[in-house]
């Protein structure tokens, strides 16, 4: 069973959903559909979209159209197989996106911390011992950083490079 999560904790009626050929969205739902069939409802005019990034997507295809854009859902097929890490980064530096991004697939506890700080919002989570420990509020983490992202330490010190005075 697939639930939503934020830092905020777990989601109860979230309106998204991937759609495939089996499973569509309904009156009360909205469609994450992938960049192409998202390309082109956006080139005709349509907004308020959800679009799923697969791995091998070039997410600056999806730039022009980023004000029509509610939700971007980026793929985490296996847990080796991080580019969507790359993705969401490149959302949030280079192309500006404010919108959710939201980590779908194989989604890990130990992976969630680098996600939020890649800018990622809020999760598709499957994977029994994540449920868990996100219902539990125990979500790892790493106090010292070597480099900033997306998200920006709270604490200026969390940075071991960098030299406070």
């Amino acid at each position: 069973m697939t639930k939503i999560w934020k830092e905020s904790g777990f989601v109860n009626d979230d309106p998204w959903v991937i759609e495939t050929e089996e499973a569509k969205a309904g009156s009360n739902e909205k469609a994450i559909v992938g960049l192409d069939a998202f390309l082109e409802q956006a080139t005709a005019g349509a907004s308020g979209l959800g679009v799923l990034i697969s791995p091998a997507d070039d997410v600056t295809r999806v730039a022009p159209h980023l004000d029509r854009v509610a939700l971007v859902a980026v793929a985490f097929p296996a847990f080796n197989d991080g580019r969507a890490f790359s993705h969401a980064s490149l959302l949030r530096t280079r192309l500006g996106y404010a919108g959710e991004i939201r980590a779908v697939g194989d989604v890990l506890i130990d992976q969630i911390p680098l996600m939020l700080r890649c800018g990622i919002e809020s999760f598709a989570v499957t994977n029994a011992t994540a449920l868990k420990r996100l219902a539990e509020g125990r979500l790892p983490g790493i106090s010292n950083h070597y480099q900033p992202t997306a998200k920006p330490s709270a604490n200026a010190n969390s940075y071991s490079w960098r030299r406070v005075s």
